[in-house]
């Protein structure tokens, strides 16, 4: 895994000793609108980081890909991931400090995570779910060639009612129905 350098920030691969960083920026109240909550303690993160930092699941059927978001500043503004399952399709996904958006920094972030996924891990497919009313989200997936997924692909992945699940193919693959 490698550092990944757009014309807004740097992507670098995260580690347990983020924690401390990404605590304060993910307990940001605003990015929950929509979902999930806050980290629960410094502590708890540093144990999440430290799993992810593994890159693989237990049976390593899945590659597990994150970044955290360094801003020129040296700041860290949030986080991109990537789950890579074995039919070289992944499931992405991406939070950022309210402070930072509408900048281009989420889209730029995300944009680079998705080439390297395409170069770098020969992934074809990429999927991202959200929730309904998300309307950033959506638009910033959007903008980036996402689309509403066929219902044959829907059935595959567990995604609630009041969930989107949005697909973006890669310019060198085929879509499969």
């Amino acid at each position: 895994m490698q550092r990944l350098q757009t014309h807004l920030c740097l992507l670098e691969p995260l580690v347990s000793s983020h924690a401390n960083e990404m605590f304060a920026v993910l307990s940001d109240p605003a990015i929950y609108e929509f979902e999930n909550e806050p980290p629960v303690s410094n502590a708890w993160l540093t144990s999440r980081y430290a799993l992810l930092e593994r890159r693989a699941s237990a049976d390593s059927k899945e590659q597990w890909l994150n970044w955290v978001i360094r801003l020129p500043s040296g700041e860290l503004a949030g986080y991109v991931q990537a789950t890579i399952l074995q039919s070289r399709t992944a499931l992405v996904a991406y939070e950022l400090s309210s402070r930072y958006w509408r900048r281009g920094i989420g889209t730029s972030a995300v944009l680079a995570m998705l080439t390297e996924l395409e170069t770098g891990y020969a992934v074809k497919t990429f999927f991202a779910v959200l929730k309904s009313s998300n309307y950033r989200s959506l638009g910033l997936l959007k903008k980036l060639g996402f689309e509403t997924v066929l219902e044959s692909q829907l059935a595959e992945y567990d995604v609630e009612d009041d969930e989107l699940m949005l697909v973006k193919y890669s310019r060198n693959a085929s879509i499969v129905t």
